[in-house]
């Protein structure tokens, strides 16, 4: 099979796609991912071309969405700018169209493909994909994460470690601790490691942290996003010397540091398409609290290798952290619960088939 991806930086006609480049080459089948790639699918119907297609959504709230006025610039048929088609709410939209025109569309978990069917996760385009799953032109493929995250070889670790290696998973703790400024503490240690924006429920991590420190936990974040949400942090270290640490940016040692010394990791986000670092936490051992959806839903066993809460509201992620909090009171709970996280594998070969399945439809019509 013969496939070749589609630059996603560049929406125009994929000419080797349509034969017009390479008159002796075209692909088996295009793949394409977001938005940015969308309207590939549709030059390839506009144009009559057979070569197959499939997109995939990666977070459904980014849409591409441009003015009208931009249409005839890009080539697309007047015919195609009405509700079948391109156009939404006014505008042309790239992911409609690749939705629309696509032969088959995927999303990055088997959950977030059946929440992307309701108004409340649809944004807006949720009559198209239940129109196109009663079609059967949508599945959910999880994503996977790479060999590299593995404790016991991992190089940007302050000491690598195995499940039933304590003191390695201590050592990480007292890196962290100390790089964030925080007290020494046999406490547990929540992690927080994620983009500062309004999806992932940064607020409610911060409305929480309250009872984090009153029950004698600490709390370190690392990342980046709206302005308000750094800001806030910030102040909650200011307010919690010694049991809270914030950094702004990103670092992949820390980052990775963080997973292997937390106890427990924070993800109480409103909707998350996969979601990485849940996968990350249990493969270092640190347990994921968060909301039961998505891909979180899909990849985090409640109560046994994480704790998961239903609806995304401050009292529902205290209760879990409660919960938490319960199984680090109990060392033989605790430790069965890491041994059972850092046993889960979440390499790319379950994923690969999911697509090979795919492929092998789309080529076969």
């Amino acid at each position: 099979m013969r496939i070749r991806t589609f630059p996603w930086w560049r929406a125009c006609p994929p000419p080797s796609a349509a034969g017009l480049a390479e008159p002796l080459w075209r692909p088996t089948l295009l793949h394409l991912n977001d938005w940015p790639s969308g309207l590939a699918a549709a030059y390839l119907a506009w144009r009559g071309q057979r070569t197959p297609s499939i997109l995939t959504i990666h977070n459904l709230a980014y849409q591409g969405l441009f003015e009208a006025e931009r249409s005839s610039r890009l080539g697309v048929p007047d015919s195609a700018f009405q509700m079948e088609g391109v156009e939404f709410y006014g505008k042309l939209s790239f992911l409609k169209a690749g939705i629309v025109y696509a032969s088959h569309v995927t999303t990055v978990s088997d959950t977030y493909a059946q929440e992307i069917l309701t108004p409340e996760f649809g944004c807006g385009l949720d009559g198209l994909l239940r129109k196109t799953a009663e079609q059967g032109r949508l599945s959910g493929i999880l994503n996977g994460i790479d060999e590299s995250w593995d404790p016991a070889t991992c190089p940007h670790l302050a000491q690598p470690f195995d499940a039933s290696d304590v003191k390695g998973r201590e050592a990480n703790a007292a890196d962290v601790r100390e790089a964030f400024g925080l007290a020494v503490s046999r406490g547990p240690l929540f992690a927080v490691v994620s983009r500062l924006v309004h999806q992932k429920g940064v607020d409610l991590a911060i409305a929480a942290a309250e009872q984090i420190v009153a029950q004698g936990g600490q709390i370190v974040v690392t990342g980046r996003g709206e302005g308000r949400f750094e800001e806030a942090l910030r102040g909650l270290a200011r307010q919690h010397k010694g049991a809270v640490g914030v950094r702004i940016g990103f670092e992949e040692r820390q980052a990775r540091r963080m997973f292997a010394g937390s106890d427990f990791l924070l993800m109480p986000s409103r909707f998350e398409p996969c979601g990485l670092s849940q996968m990350y936490a249990q493969r270092y051992g640190s347990l994921p609290i968060a909301h039961r959806t998505g891909g979180l839903a899909d990849t985090i066993e409640d109560g046994v290798t994480g704790f998961l809460f239903r609806e995304p509201s401050v009292n529902a992620l205290v209760a879990a952290v409660r919960r938490g909090l319960d199984a680090f009171s109990s060392a033989p709970k605790l430790e069965a619960m890491r041994r059972a996280a850092m046993a889960r594998s979440f390499g790319w070969n379950r994923s690969a088939l999911g697509y090979k399945d795919v492929y092998g439809r789309v080529t076969a019509r």
